[in-house]
């Protein structure tokens, strides 16, 4: 089975190649993503635990899911395929904000993305996938925050960057 790619883009999110997923961290090469945020009618955010075998960020909690879009997929449409794969369900999806971050992790590898943040609601139980996912929870956002700031240290990178950046926003989109 061939390697998943990843699309490279410039700083204004114009594709300029494809590279293979491990060589773009390896290499800290700017490429697309997307993270999932789905809340519930509470506005809780549903977060998920990353499995324990994650090639980096493992055991750490997270956005809702977050992955890399495929060449030719839309936000929207890489956002339901991933939400599907992780947490067995898929529900509307509306594109809100992007950022670029780079986030070195301790095993030589870099997240260097143009991220899209991705907002859905949804009212259900999730059917994780165990191969991606450890666990899950619907937590109040201001309770996050607060969570964030006394235990950075189980959060994933990408998570407390959103947080810290687009806290607000989020909060006033929904």
């Amino acid at each position: 089975m061939e390697e998943e790619k990843v699309i490279l883009v410039n700083e204004k999110d114009e594709q300029i190649g494809l590279m293979p997923k491990m060589e773009a961290h390896e290499k800290a090469v700017l490429h697309r993503a997307f993270s999932v945020f789905i809340f519930n009618d509470k506005n809780e955010l549903m977060l998920q635990q990353r499995a324990m075998d994650k090639y980096h960020s493992p055991g750490l909690w997270t956005n809702t899911c977050c992955s890399h879009q495929r060449d030719g997929e839309t936000n929207i449409e890489a956002g339901k395929r991933r939400l599907q794969e992780e947490m067995g369900f898929v529900t509307e999806l509306e594109e809100s904000i992007s950022f670029i971050y780079k986030a070195p992790f301790d095993n030589g590898l870099t997240e260097h993305e143009y991220d899209h943040v991705l907002l859905g609601k949804y009212e259900g139980e999730p059917s994780i996938n165990k191969d991606e996912v450890a666990g899950w929870k619907w937590m109040p956002l201001e309770a996050v925050k607060v969570d964030i700031n006394l235990n950075p240290h189980i959060y994933t990178e990408w998570f407390k960057v959103i947080f810290d950046k687009f806290y607000e926003y989020i909060n006033v989109a929904l």
